[in-house]
């Protein structure tokens, strides 16, 4: 085989990846957009790889094996393995048809593009999004070992719940996080933030997982266990969004650019607010678009203030030293 680089394609324009965003994702395309360059361009990728690797994960026609060696290869793209090619693995790929999703299917097609756009960052990004996304692709590999042959897979505990949430959304925070600080001013507050990224991601985590439980069980995936009571996670839940409210606002301390701040605080309110509701109307439960208009225009108005929204400060509690 060919130790030729594989990766010939073109990186994406900004319209494509704002268009794949908008296909493919829900909060985080209202979230996004949010942020200035060149962070929307990086975050916007790595949530695109990463849905690569949740389409790879979730192909429902795939068996656990198929999948694990779907996941194998996507590693191998990511590690930049001689002789990988990547327009033969997503033809492949898309010629066992894993998902019915149109914008997840083109996203697959488009791994090659998805790869040289990821060349083209400045490179302390690059690295950092091959990282995080290698490790949450190795981790979904290992989370699938435990699966039935066909990929049902059951979690058995709430340790292993939030195991499975760390893979797929506190490496996320922890990806985030590095980026952030790649701003000198936010760089001293590293350690504060780095220990609570990994439970603002799982506390977004969980929430989708309540909120998608119905839809998921009946694809295959039963994320809650049974022998856990759902106000347990729930509760889990609502004290990780109280960490999430002390991330930003430790942003907040630390002079981040509005930009970091809006894209940070959107997500945690639609989360919190989403929570409310499945606490109350169970499972299925979403936050209408009013109700996102209005916790966005919430969001903007307090930070033109240059302050956060009333409700993430009382979320967060009392500062610490605080009477």
């Amino acid at each position: 085989m060919s130790d030729a680089p594989t990766v010939t394609a073109l990186p994406f324009r900004d319209e494509e990846l704002a268009d794949f965003l908008e296909r493919t994702s829900r909060t985080f395309a209202l979230a996004i957009p949010l942020l200035e360059e060149p962070l929307r361009r990086e975050v916007g990728l790595g949530y695109l790889l990463l849905r690569v690797a949740d389409t790879l994960e979730d192909a429902a026609p795939w068996t656990r094996d198929e999948r694990r060696e779907a996941l194998a290869a996507f590693a191998s793209l990511l590690q930049e393995t001689p002789g990988v090619d990547a327009e033969a693995l997503s033809r492949e790929w898309l010629s066992r048809r894993p998902s019915e999703n149109a914008g997840y299917l083109d996203l697959l097609a488009s791994t090659p593009t998805l790869l040289a756009s990821l060349d083209a960052l400045r490179p302390e990004a690059g690295a950092i999004l091959r990282h995080f996304v290698l490790k949450t692709v190795q981790g979904m590999g290992q989370v699938l070992a435990g699966a039935s042959e066909s990929g049902l897979l059951r979690l058995e505990s709430l340790q292993s719940l939030r195991d499975y949430c760390y893979i797929v959304a506190g490496l996320v925070g922890e990806l985030l996080t590095d980026l952030f600080v790649l701003d000198p001013r936010l760089a001293p507050y590293a350690p504060n933030l780095r220990s609570l990224a990994p439970l603002f991601g799982e506390g977004l985590q969980l929430v989708n997982i309540l909120k998608d439980a119905r839809q998921d069980r009946k694809e295959g995936r039963v994320w809650l266990p049974e022998g856990v009571q759902l106000q347990d996670v729930e509760r889990l839940a609502g004290e990780d969004l109280v960490a999430a409210a002390r991330y930003v606002r430790s942003l907040h301390l630390a002079g981040a650019p509005r930009d970091v701040l809006a894209f940070t605080t959107l997500p945690l309110l639609l989360a919190q607010a989403t929570l409310d509701l499945l606490v109350r109307d169970g499972a299925g439960a979403k936050v209408s678009r009013a109700v996102v208009s209005a916790q966005l225009e919430t969001l903007q108005v307090a930070l033109s203030r240059g302050a956060l929204p009333e409700a993430v400060e009382a979320l967060a509690g009392p500062m610490p030293g605080s009477p």
